[in-house]
């Protein structure tokens, strides 16, 4: 215990992953002025949209506005996340930094989540993977239901890490683990980390908790102490997935901060400013985020 890293990257993937699964549409000058107030916290990486068709994902319709309209921030890295190839179209067009692809671990959740079998979307990733490393771009995959699937249960260790060797072959650079329904435990990450980290290092992998069960900030401490420094999460507890039931939000980007400087690990962030930018998008959504953190603080400041 106590082996900590000095310190850890947050990627904050709530102008995405949080704002998806909002009921409430968003404005997009309000969107913009969010990740506006996130690029100055001293976050490094933000995920800003994704450019999926609108008729799946109808909150995310103004990616090509949102990523034309906000103030770059040199030092951060501004992503996106692409489902094909006319996605990535769309996103060379804004000149974001990074291109995220995703697939699931359960075929089923593939199956709901991107209308393919997990062998049919292997060379649409290709594809997509090649063309945005020909454009110069890095590119992070996404890998759901990593931990438990909520149409089939338990997901073998086998199928994540063959699943995961096809994302490396493709040139991903990254790859995001995703415990998509919350339902990891401590162990069972360090069961599922003990077998990857045998196969691929450990700054190609990050971690990406829902903390639907409560498990997402116990997660992240054994992932730290199996050597990951590298963390998605999501301001306010913002988020979930519209193809899986019951999924609550992402680790909260300020719990998980409040936890890491509390353990003298540097993140780069002023938790002040970030906590402006929480207020922020909590009036704008008109209901109570769900972060502990934000709980404590006075919602007059907004």
């Amino acid at each position: 215990m106590g082996n900590w890293p000095k310190h850890v990257t947050i990627k904050e993937v709530g102008p995405r992953d949080g704002l998806q699964n909002e009921k409430t549409a968003i404005a997009t000058e309000d969107k913009i002025a969010w990740i506006n107030q996130l690029s100055k916290t001293g976050l490094t990486y933000i995920e800003i949209t994704s450019f999926v068709h609108p008729k799946w994902i109808p909150q995310l319709a103004d990616a090509l506005d949102v990523a034309a309209g906000i103030e770059r921030v040199p030092g951060v890295t501004y992503a996106a996340l692409v489902p094909n190839q006319k996605g990535l179209e769309n996103a060379l067009t804004t000149q974001v930094d990074e291109i995220s692809v995703f697939m699931s671990a359960s075929e089923t959740h593939n199956q709901k989540n991107i209308n393919k079998s997990i062998s049919d979307t292997y060379p649409v990733l290709t594809a997509v993977v090649q063309e945005a490393k020909r454009a110069k771009k890095t590119v992070r995959g996404y890998l759901s239901t990593v931990f438990g699937c909520p149409y089939e249960g338990e997901v073998s260790i086998e199928q994540v890490a063959a699943i995961s060797e096809r994302l490396f072959e493709m040139g991903v650079d990254e790859l995001s683990l995703g415990d998509t329904i919350g339902v990891a435990t401590p162990r069972q990450v360090e069961a599922v980390l003990n077998s990857l980290l045998k196969r691929f290092p450990k700054e190609k992998l990050s971690m990406h908790f829902h903390d639907t069960r409560g498990t997402a900030l116990a997660n992240v401490l054994l992932s730290l102490e199996m050597g990951i420094t590298t963390f998605d999460s999501s301001l306010g507890g913002l988020g979930g997935c519209p193809y899986a039931p019951g999924a609550s939000g992402n680790v909260a980007t300020d719990d998980l901060l409040y936890m890491l400087h509390g353990m003298d690990i540097a993140t780069g962030i002023d938790a002040g400013r970030l906590t402006e930018a929480a207020l922020f998008i909590q009036n704008k959504i008109g209901r109570a985020l769900n972060s502990h953190y934000l709980q404590t603080v006075d919602p007059c400041l907004s």
